[in-house]
């Protein structure tokens, strides 16, 4: 059976979470989690720079086999999301960049992934992850929400498996 390396990435312009997964057959194992910063005093060109080069450790140290980042989700501040979207790009284009296959969830697929309620609260799927990966220690919420990421990442692998297993049969 294959053991599939995971990295869930949660992107921030201050703070990323990472978390990464091992899945085999239908076992999810935790092998850890973090979070990357950048400095808000400097200018974003080198806040990105600092992230690029984090995340970069991050694959690098990990290796994952694949990788799953979160989609931006739009609010009312548009400059904070035009923000974030600079940060998940570099969430995306490390691992790219690296030949690692990547996937995008949005957040509520996640949370209805994990909770089984698409518009859980932040202590619902940190709880979750927790049953889940029983020997995770995150210690932030954006690291839990990173490994909430791989998770649903590796029940969509699963149901992309199945789907195609019934569809030869």
């Amino acid at each position: 059976m294959n053991r599939i390396r995971i990295l869930g990435l949660d992107p921030g312009l201050r703070k990323t979470g990472w978390g990464m997964i091992t899945l085999e057959g239908t076992r999810l194992g935790y092998l850890g989690c973090g979070v990357v910063q950048s400095d808000g005093d400097l200018e974003l060109a080198l806040r990105l720079k600092q992230l690029f080069e984090a995340i970069g450790r991050v694959v690098e140290e990990w290796e994952p086999d694949e990788v799953a980042v979160e989609e931006t989700f739009v609010n009312k501040d548009a400059q904070a999301t035009l923000k974030l979207g600079h940060a998940r790009a570099m969430a995306l284009i490390v691992p790219a960049l690296a030949g690692l296959p990547v996937a995008e969830y949005g957040a509520n697929q996640v949370k209805k992934t994990v909770v089984g309620v698409g518009h859980a609260e932040k202590a619902q799927v940190q709880a979750m992850v927790r049953i889940l990966l029983p020997k995770s220690d995150a210690k932030t919420a954006d690291a839990a929400d990173a490994l909430a990421i791989a998770i649903a990442h590796a029940h969509q692998r699963k149901a992309r498996s199945l789907g195609a297993s019934l569809m030869r049969a």
